[in-house]
């Protein structure tokens, strides 16, 4: 039986019973946090014993939505002329590069944001793969690059027409069917599809039928940019979210990423069938699709919670980024500051929750000890009240000094433990010329 204690913490809980614990502990046992509380309450020796000096522990972060495999586009400079709209972005460059890709590319575009997850204190990822040139067993390269890191990973394959039809249906199956087997707490399975404007009605409901046998739900990108939308009038006569719910892929374990471009009938369709959505709040104005209506989606008691779409693994720069886009787009300072900040500590922490069937995004007696230690000294008095203020205006600029997933430190005193970093660096550069080179020939 392993053991950690956490000493001289300001213990942020979140959840529902969200409390600040000035000099607070906490005492994690086997994964599990077996006390939490202020420091004369919590009790018992330890193997490891960090000791916060008064920073900010917290819940580890939780991204709904990320593409491991876009990694190695960095610095690449795209051929033929710049996109000037989001088709010309996918046909140019994503789908030049997710089918240049290779097995180990494939592992090393992988473990390079995930060592960015860790240095961020992101500890629970929901990622959409693609590699048309090594689609299968692809997700079980990334699911062993995510067990060697340490974080908690639901992932899935990218169906679409564009290379052959229904390509990915067997392998989505084929690892939702490993997942149930396992049944581990660490590894989950969504059903993956790209969008509806390349997938036809006969491979969507492919999709449907390969996933009931699994229980799980869909991820999909869901009306990311306009073409989206005109296609599916154009095509099918109805708009996309109406189009994928009549088929059968809406419902509470499943995640329509973006929703940019919907309207009210659209939400409440959302709503009525208790559909997740992931906002992509960075990802949406790099590719100047447009602000997605998630005030409005919350309002209406949509559950939306935040994602990178492979920007970057930064969830509390991705919050305030939010904060700020609405704020913007609405042209109103008084929005958006419980609703930004909401959808990554409640949001993506409720996405999480369906998933694994775990109280993620929380920190609780007998709940997981999914955690990080935040080098945040508050300079002015921090309660629940007032979290909110402290997390948009100083946590979010503050470096994570420990990340611990299910009771195993996987970064500490900013050092990451569980991955070589600068090994896997080396490797990835080495590799991308030959993949650019792969890229400019397509």
């Amino acid at each position: 039986m392993s053991s950690l204690l956490i000493k001289n913490a300001t213990v942020v809980t979140l959840g529902k019973a969200n409390q600040v614990i000035a000099n607070g502990a906490l005492l994690v046992e086997d994964g599990a946090i077996q006390a939490l509380g202020p420091a004369p309450a919590v009790s018992g020796g330890a193997d490891q014993v960090i000791d916060a000096r008064g920073r900010v522990v917290m819940p580890g972060l939780i991204c709904s939505h990320h593409h491991f495999y876009s990694t190695m586009a960095r610095g690449m400079n795209p051929p033929g002329e710049p996109a000037s709209n989001f088709v010309e972005i996918l046909e140019r460059l994503w789908w030049k590069v997710d089918r240049a890709l290779q097995m180990e590319d494939v592992r090393l575009s992988a473990l390079v944001p995930l060592c960015e997850c860790i240095r961020n204190g992101t500890t629970t990822i929901v990622d959409h793969h693609a590699s048309p040139s090594c689609r299968d067993g692809s997700l079980d390269v990334i699911a062993e690059a995510t067990a060697q890191a340490g974080v908690r990973a639901c992932l899935c394959y990218e169906v679409s027409d564009r290379n052959a039809e229904g390509a990915g249906v067997e392998e989505n199956a084929r690892f939702a069917a490993r997942c149930g087997k396992e049944k581990r707490d660490d590894l989950k399975a969504l059903f993956g599809l790209h969008a509806s404007f390349t997938c036809s009605d006969k491979t969507v409901r492919r999709c449907v039928e390969a996933a009931a046998p699994h229980g799980i739900g869909f991820h999909i990108h869901v009306a990311e940019d306009k073409a989206d939308v005109d296609h599916c009038l154009k095509q099918h006569g109805k708009r996309v979210v109406h189009r994928l719910a009549e088929l059968g892929l809406a419902g509470p374990n499943s995640i329509f990423v973006h929703c940019v471009h919907i309207d009210d009938s659209e939400i409440d369709r959302l709503a009525e069938t208790r559909t997740m959505v992931a906002h992509n709040p960075e990802s949406n104005m790099n590719n100047a699709v447009g602000a997605a209506q998630v005030l409005k989606l919350i309002e209406r008691g949509v559950l939306v919670g935040l994602g990178t779409d492979g920007m970057a693994s930064d969830m509390l720069a991705q919050m305030r980024c939010a904060y700020l886009l609405h704020r913007h787009a609405a042209a109103d300072p008084r929005v958006a500051f419980c609703e930004a900040p909401g959808m990554l500590l409640g949001g993506s922490a409720e996405v999480a929750r369906r998933i694994f069937g775990l109280p993620l995004g929380e920190l609780s007696a007998g709940g997981p000890a999914d955690l990080i230690v935040l080098d945040y000294l508050p300079p002015t008095p921090l309660s629940a009240d007032n979290l909110l203020g402290h997390l948009i205006f100083g946590m979010v600029d503050a470096a994570v000094d420990t990340t611990i997933c299910r009771g195993r430190v996987l970064m500490r005193d900013k050092k990451i433990l569980t991955l070589d970093e600068e090994r896997i660096a080396a490797q990835c550069r080495e590799r991308t010329p030959a993949m650019w080179e792969r890229v400019r020939a397509l």
